[in-house]
């Protein structure tokens, strides 16, 4: 009976001094990495977002397990200088409220994005994605097509695939791993266990100078974020399956562009047949590069951002 006991109170004190380090781990990270930008109401969700530049409307979307600081490392400001550019964290990510406990589907991300930029003057902005930020960023021409100029999507989830959840997001999104896997993750996880599946993410490139202290690993290992997150990629095979048929739908400009060498989405599953989904798509295969094109060739992505904003008659 003692030794019950002994093991009972020896549960008890690991699962307070894991939720006592869970806490100090996410004070410390959104001390170290606090909010970049501003924030607004939608429907008493409170949306960040980071607002730089002037010209014609555009709107970046993060991928998986990311946030504004994806795309502020570099490329907001370097479009800043010809676009009005807005930054969204998605619902659970960042610093912006979960919407959905169950894992909010991509057309309520969609939704609420649409309706963060329309509130801040972005009525009929490009819309940019990349990777899970490019399936929302095709729910947003499908549910709102009035809502948005022309579409360009980086690496982006858009067709359904057969490889699995694998086992990771499936325990992740479990009842049972959201309510005990998920804190021990954040209390005993280094962030520089989220550096180097940052340096996967980025292969065969690596990711640029500066881009690891930036960017926020603390961020992404806090409870709220890794719930929202394993639920959103759980969710998102049946989300896209369910959108699919609707692709032929989409009237504004849209470019795509694609790694071959992206292991993470790869382009024969995903981009190529979207092109083709889409009426008057152009696909831009990147030779040799793989997830993060983005960073990987910003030139090449920029140029398809500003033939997009051209073919809506947004740039001359």
């Amino acid at each position: 009976m003692k030794i019950l006991l002994w093991l009972a109170l020896a549960v008890v004190a690991f699962a307070a001094l894991t939720l006592w380090k869970a806490a100090r781990h996410e004070r410390q990270a959104e001390a170290h990495w606090p909010p970049e930008g501003q924030f607004l109401t939608i429907d008493g969700h409170r949306v960040h977002y980071v607002m730089r530049g002037q010209g014609p409307d555009l709107v970046l979307i993060h991928g998986a397990s990311g946030n504004t600081r994806d795309f502020t490392h570099a490329m907001a400001d370097r479009l800043a200088a010809r676009y009005r550019v807005f930054v969204f964290d998605r619902p659970g990510l960042g610093y912006t409220e979960r919407i959905d406990p169950k894992g909010a589907p991509l057309a309520l991300q969609a939704d609420l994005l649409a309706r963060a930029a329309a509130e801040l003057g972005a009525e009929r902005p490009i819309v940019f994605g990349h990777s899970y930020g490019g399936a929302v960023a095709l729910a947003w021409a499908i549910a709102r097509p009035e809502g948005l100029s022309a579409l360009v999507l980086s690496a982006a989830a858009s067709n359904p695939w057969d490889t699995g959840l694998g086992l990771y997001y499936t325990v992740l999104s479990h009842p049972l791993g959201q309510r005990f896997v998920i804190p021990l993750l954040t209390a005993w996880v280094p962030d520089r266990v989220v550096d180097d599946a940052i340096d996967g993410v980025f292969l065969p490139q690596t990711a640029p100078e500066g881009y690891h202290a930036h960017i926020g690993a603390g961020l992404t290992l806090r409870r709220v974020s890794m719930r929202a997150n394993a639920l959103h990629r759980a969710n998102l095979l049946e989300d896209i399956r369910g959108q699919v048929p609707r692709y032929g739908e989409i009237a504004v400009p849209v470019e795509i562009l694609h790694g071959d060498a992206d292991d993470t989405v790869p382009l024969r599953v995903h981009s190529e047949p979207l092109s083709r989904q889409i009426p008057g798509a152009v696909l831009t295969p990147l030779p040799g590069i793989g997830h993060m094109p983005h960073h990987a060739v910003p030139e090449a992505v920029d140029a398809a951002i500003d033939r997009a904003a051209r073919r809506a008659g947004l740039l001359l």
